[in-house]
């Protein structure tokens, strides 16, 4: 515990010094911050009005919290600025009105909407898609009083090739600023081909171009930086958060030169990469999109004018082909950050966390079932151990025997169908980032959402996502989800709770919880949040690390 407290009170977090329970207390509700008689939402010509840097812009009031939606923090990324890095937003007279959610970036469509269970469950809202998609949206409980409370800048799922800040009801701002008396940031940003496609072969004007879309994030922070202390923000207490492909951008930034001092915490959620792209990949696909687009060389300017869906249909193409084995060494199959040398100097955790963020506090975690099976498949739960074993098998091959047997032996009283929910990247690649994490001066906190949902059966279980609602004290506005039973909402008001107390202090610890220690102090410690809250030692030792094989070392 003390290596801890030393590097928060030598690092100037308030809640380090002695008293830390009573410095950050555990609020069981949401505060309400609408005066008894006003309307619900207020909005008006003169109303919720902030001064930017770039001109003036118009929200409005809901409950009291004042929200900005679609706020552009870029120029249009289209023609000329098609893969090249974020153009500063030209100023403008006038009030801007910021009532609705901007654009987002051109992506295929969401075919998820065609499995039933997965839409009830996830309540997608699409968005109007349009490469004028650098926008961000704001939470603050007060614009204009001068107060410096914490930012949580939130960063969308949805790997590197979907998604948007809109798209889950989830990550409506609005309760978790009104709880934590915090500024709430969420961001839209190039994604896919848009944002990752690496045509730095093809001429000195694209160097940039595989790693735009990370460098539409640090221009979203620098806005935050020169703008947010007008929102009732700190932007010198800045923690930026997301999960999945949100949580693997996360840790990508904590790599980024461009990126350094413009956050100084961070939360990655359920994120299975500790690796991106290297230039060999990268350019593998370039080249298969291109012979798609019949281009080369000679027309390649031609990008610049084709349609948003010709080049969606192009990239869609060229991932069939290419298939989704994985090389060793590279994170994922498909677009994403690149190793560059410049942007991105080095893998984002690997073969250690980044020098650049050493000084940084690091949570990180994943919900127990990533891999949830039996969500629109209630025929999965019928599966016996003959079934098991021969999916593992089919999908692993000669090493699905030795996979099998180990998971079996550390999850001896778990059904078949949750054996296959276990069997994910997620879960190892956690605990390989809070371990290589652990080796630097700040605190690092691993946790591990267990809640399962009683929604359809209780089959999705703690499915990928599932602890996003309960980060942002949203358990009402994603009740498909959670239920949003009294114990959904109970164990809300701790998640919630230590998501802001890490953002306050660098410290998710509160009276609602059991000591969360530190896992330099205490390796392999890990919160689990369930309807009791417990702290335990790294309970799948064997499994995690055969799953790190499998994901990681890619030996298996």
């Amino acid at each position: 515990m003390s290596n801890r407290r030393d590097f928060l009170k030598k690092a100037g977090f308030v809640a380090a010094v002695s008293g830390l329970q009573q410095a950050l207390p555990f609020n069981t509700l949401a505060a309400e911050a609408k005066t008894a008689g006003e309307p619900e939402v207020k909005a008006s010509s003169d109303y919720a009005v902030v001064e930017t840097t770039d001109g003036k812009i118009r929200g409005y009031s809901k409950n009291g919290v004042f929200t900005f939606k679609g706020i552009p923090y870029g120029e249009s990324t289209a023609g000329k600025n098609r893969f090249m890095p974020p153009v500063k937003k030209q100023s403008w007279d006038g009030v801007k009105d910021a009532l609705v959610y901007g654009p987002i970036c051109p992506q295929k469509a969401n075919d998820g909407w065609l499995a039933q269970e997965y839409g009830f469950l996830y309540q997608w809202i699409d968005g109007y898609q349009n490469e004028d998609c650098l926008r961000l949206n704001v939470w603050s409980p007060k614009i204009n009083d001068g107060k410096k409370r914490p930012v949580m800048f939130w960063i969308h799922g949805g790997g590197f090739f979907a998604g948007s800040s809109q798209e889950h009801p989830s990550y409506e701002g609005e309760n978790l600023s009104r709880k934590g008396d915090v500024v709430v940031v969420s961001v839209n940003h190039r994604l896919n081909i848009f944002g990752f496609f690496d045509l730095s072969q093809y001429g000195s004007q694209y160097k940039y171009s595989g790693n735009v879309g990370m460098l539409d994030l640090v221009a979203a922070l620098e806005w935050v930086r020169d703008n947010i202390g007008r929102f009732g923000g700190d932007k010198n207490n800045v923690t930026i958060f997301g999960q999945s492909g949100g949580g693997a951008k996360v840790i990508t930034l904590m790599a980024m030169p461009s990126a350094k001092g413009l956050f100084h915490k961070a939360i990655s959620q359920s994120n299975s990469i500790v690796q991106v792209s290297v230039p060999e990949y990268s350019q593998r696909i370039t080249k298969q999109v291109l012979l798609e687009l019949g281009l080369n060389e000679n027309n390649i300017a031609a990008l610049h004018d084709l349609e948003t869906s010709r080049l969606l249909s192009a990239i869609a193409a060229a991932d069939k082909k290419l298939g989704s084995k994985v090389p060793k060494g590279v994170g994922r199959a498909g677009l994403q950050p690149v190793v560059d040398g410049e942007v991105l100097p080095a893998h984002p955790f690997d073969p250690v966390a980044p020098p650049l963020s050493s000084d940084m506090p690091f949570m990180v975690g994943t919900t127990r079932n990533e891999a949830s099976a039996s969500i629109n498949n209630p025929a999965a739960e019928n599966l016996d151990e003959g079934g098991l074993k021969k999916q593992v098998n089919d999908r692993f091959g000669k090493s699905g025997d030795e996979i099998y047997k180990v998971l079996r032996k550390v999850h001896r009283q778990a059904k078949p169908v949750e054996i296959l929910s276990f069997i994910s990247a997620q879960n190892s690649m956690a605990y390989l980032q809070a371990e290589r994490k652990s080796a630097q001066q700040a605190p690092v906190y691993l946790y591990r959402f267990d809640w399962k949902t009683p929604v359809l059966d209780g089959r999705p279980r703690s499915f990928h996502c599932s602890e996003i609602p309960f980060a942002f004290a949203n358990t009402s506005k994603a009740e498909n989800y959670t239920g949003n039973s009294d114990d959904a909402q109970k164990l809300a008001a701790k998640v919630s709770q230590a998501w802001i107390n890490f953002a306050r202090s660098g410290d998710p610890n509160h009276t609602g919880l059991p000591d969360w220690p530190d896992f330099k102090d205490q390796k392999g410690a890990m919160m689990v949040f369930d309807d009791q809250c417990k702290v335990s030692i790294d309970p799948d030792h064997e499994a995690r690390l055969i799953l790190q094989r499998v994901f990681y070392n890619k030996d298996i």
